[in-house]
């Protein structure tokens, strides 16, 4: 029995939950976000709970069919957040309208075009904050960023993730 799908999703206040043939919709003040739900698992409301009801020979989709509804339910009331920072001599990012502008050393400037859900915005030329309602939308477009130039293990020059721990390597020595 999967004990993650036991527990209720609480809704906050303005997230409304539709269940249609097969398809959640969550509703809330920053989104609207919809999942297919698989085979053997339903969702029932009550008030303010959704709950996961599941047959047995699926018990392996409960858990993540209630992940999945509980990080829509966070996004679409409060979204998700991701930073990276940027370090390096003449490294910077720039956000201009729908696309962020990054200078990463290479011979030409990456210009990295922001999908629809996503707001990227640069309080410094060294940070990147990527706002969503979609976690997966959010991480995925921070890989993508972080993967023009990731953090190379003996300058630790590079894009990363806020807080991230980069291992360094010492230098060859003679």
């Amino acid at each position: 029995m999967s004990r993650v799908a036991k527990q209720p999703v609480s809704l906050p206040k303005g997230v409304e939950v539709r269940i249609d043939a097969g398809q959640v919709t969550v509703k809330g003040p920053k989104g609207q976000l919809a999942m297919a739900l698989q085979n053997g698992v339903e969702i029932h409301v009550e008030g303010d709970r959704a709950s996961i009801n599941w047959q047995e020979d699926v018990v392996h989709h409960a858990g993540t069919t209630r992940a999945l509804l509980a990080n829509m339910v966070h996004g679409v009331s409060q979204g998700f957040e991701r930073k990276l920072e940027i370090i390096g001599v003449g490294y910077r990012a720039q956000a201009k309208g729908k696309t962020l502008g990054l200078s990463l050393g290479f011979s030409h400037p990456v210009e990295y075009p922001v999908p629809e859900s996503i707001t990227i915005e640069t309080p410094t030329q060294t940070e990147i904050v990527i706002r969503g309602v979609d976690k997966q939308m959010v991480g995925q477009v921070a890989a993508d960023i972080r993967a023009y130039r990731p953090p190379e293990p003996y300058k630790g020059k590079g894009v990363r993730y806020a807080g991230e721990q980069v291992r360094r390597k010492e230098a060859k020595k003679k």
